[in-house]
């Protein structure tokens, strides 16, 4: 029993973390391989539900937490020392916030979906993307403009809320770029 335990305690860490190396989508890929826990087939799902391509949704992730399933904003300082309240309430893989995730669940009707659990993040990732296709008119292979609808929302994206933004404007090349090595990346490995 005591193997058991330890063997269970063993792959549930194992689910809980980041993967070590996620600089190359093959090594991901590899590292989350599972029947339990199989991130590629998690992406697939989402990719066919949606229509956007792994590398997009995948860089996507990378840019808002680096693969990193508790991920949260750091806290504001009040009286500049002591610890306060958050910046928002993004969390998870996605950083999604709550009411956006709480739209996603009311709206796929996944009600159980964890913004931990990368198989439901990514779902998530897929959805908005959808959503900003369908809002904002943004094509579904186009990284830069999702990831600035993605960041700024849909209303902020539509009224040019990232225009002034240099930060996130970077923060979307830096996922454009991501995109483009993940994409050659799967091909080169035979996963797209």
């Amino acid at each position: 029993m005591k193997k058991f335990l330890l063997i269970f305690a063993v792959f549930l860490a194992g689910c809980a973390s980041a993967p070590k190396s996620v600089n190359n989508a093959c090594a991901i890929f590899d590292q989350r391989d599972g029947w339990v826990n199989n991130w590629h087939k998690d992406a697939k799902k989402a990719e066919r539900d949606f229509g956007v391509p792994i590398p997009i949704m995948m860089a996507t992730i990378y840019t808002e937490s680096s693969f990193q399933p508790y991920a949260r904003p750091p806290r504001t300082k009040l009286l500049g020392f002591i610890p306060w309240k958050r910046q928002s309430s993004a969390y998870g893989y996605s950083q999604a916030l709550d009411g956006t995730w709480a739209r996603y669940t009311r709206e796929t009707g996944r009600y159980g979906a964890s913004r931990t659990n990368f198989g439901d993040a990514i779902h998530f990732v897929g959805w908005y993307h959808k959503q900003s296709n369908i809002s904002n008119g943004i094509s579904l292979s186009d990284p830069y403009n999702l990831y600035l609808a993605y960041y700024s929302g849909h209303g902020g994206y539509a009224k040019g809320s990232w225009r002034g933004n240099a930060m996130v404007q970077r923060a979307a090349k830096k996922a454009t770029n991501i995109s483009q090595r993940y994409a050659a990346q799967l091909r080169n490995c035979g996963r797209m």
